[in-house]
């Protein structure tokens, strides 16, 4: 059976959209702008995603992307850190893109968001080697 992210792992309310929004934590590259929001109750991170018209005219087109976000997003769940709410903004680049470039793209915009669990590790332990 396919795995589904659960709606608790959503950022839903234009409330909390607005509060990451001024947390000012944000990385990009050509195809998405990442913010970032540690939480301070964290149980598991939360996601949001937000595609304008400028991705694609017809809801369908959106909706296609957001599909192929969230499932990047429920493949990297095992290595994600889980105290932070991340918001994803799709620019028009990732219109008409195969999961493959997608999923690629939103890696490396994690990895310069500093999303990954590993690589946080990876971090510490160099800094542990440099002392």
């Amino acid at each position: 059976m396919e795995e589904k992210m659960r709606k608790s792992y959503r950022v839903k309310t234009e409330a909390d959209f607005q509060k990451v929004f001024d947390q000012h934590n944000s990385v990009a590259n050509k195809m998405f702008i990442v913010y970032t929001m540690k939480r301070e109750q964290p149980t598991h991170f939360r996601l949001g995603i937000s595609i304008s018209k400028k991705v694609g005219l017809r809801g369908h087109e959106r909706v296609w992307v957001k599909r192929r976000i969230r499932q990047s997003v429920l493949e990297f769940k095992p290595r994600l850190r889980q105290d932070m709410d991340i918001l994803v903004i799709a620019r028009p680049s990732a219109h008409d893109q195969d999961m493959a470039i997608i999923k690629k793209n939103l890696e490396h915009v994690f990895n310069l968001a500093h999303l990954f669990v590993d690589e946080q590790q990876d971090e510490m332990s160099a800094d542990i080697t440099e002392n």
